[in-house]
Order: C-alpha cells, then sequence, then structure tokens
C-alpha cells in the first residue's frame, strides 16, 4: 500500500506540472522554482511533514520534497547558528541530494551525447 500511495502522490505531482507546463506559457526553469517554493511554503506552514509522512518518497522525492528540506535547514541552522544560518542552512541540508545529482549528471554525459534539436 505503501508503494501505490507514493506511486499516485507523486504522479499527482508530476502529472500538475506536466499540466502547467502544457496549458501555461511558463518555462520549465519555473515551474520548478513553483515547486521548491511550495514545498518550503507547506513546510514554513507545517502542512508537509505530516503529508511527507503520510505519502512516503511519493511527496519526498519531488522538487516539493527538495523545498521541504532547505526549509528544515534554513530553520535548523538559525536556531543554531543565529542569522548567519539564513544562508548556510539549506546548503548544508541539501548537500548530498545536491551533490549526487551532480555526479550523476556527469556520468551520464560519458554515455549519451546531447544533440540539439532540428
Amino acid at each position: 500500500m505503501d508503494y501505490l500511495k507514493a506511486f499516485l502522490v507523486g504522479g499527482a505531482i508530476c502529472a500538475v506540472s506536466q499540466i502547467l507546463l502544457d496549458k501555461t506559457k511558463l518555462m520549465p526553469g519555473r515551474v520548478m522554482v513553483i515547486l521548491v517554493c511550495i514545498g518550503a511554503i507547506l513546510g514554513a506552514v507545517g502542512i508537509y511533514e505530516p503529508f511527507a509522512k503520510w505519502a512516503g518518497a511519493g511527496a519526498g522525492v519531488p522538487l516539493t520534497g527538495f523545498g521541504n528540506v532547505l526549509f528544515k535547514g534554513v530553520k535548523e541552522a538559525i536556531d543554531k547558528d543565529g542569522f548567519i544560518g539564513l544562508f548556510k542552512g539549506g546548503f548544508a541540508s541539501s548537500a548530498v541530494g545536491i551533490s549526487s545529482a551532480l555526479l550523476f549528471a556527469y556520468l551520464a554525459s560519458w554515455f549519451f551525447k546531447a544533440k540539439m534539436k532540428s
């Protein structure tokens, strides 16, 4: 049942993102920023954490989960270090995810040749 919930929630987030891309003039980068901001805002209001516990990986893996991780890191760093935590908290909390994305993208570039669309 956990797999089904994760699949449905993650699929719903992706479907809403695809609808935004198809039906509006928003560029992919802006949709990504919207998803990260929604995750951070829902985390700040206290809604995202119970939702993520219920939905599992379906809520933690998409960009909304990344926004929530950034918010939690900033909040913890501000509580610990004060104002300077505003700048370093997000980096510390998301370093593993960003590093692995860069590493796997670099490895993928070895195996696949990017081409411009004609």
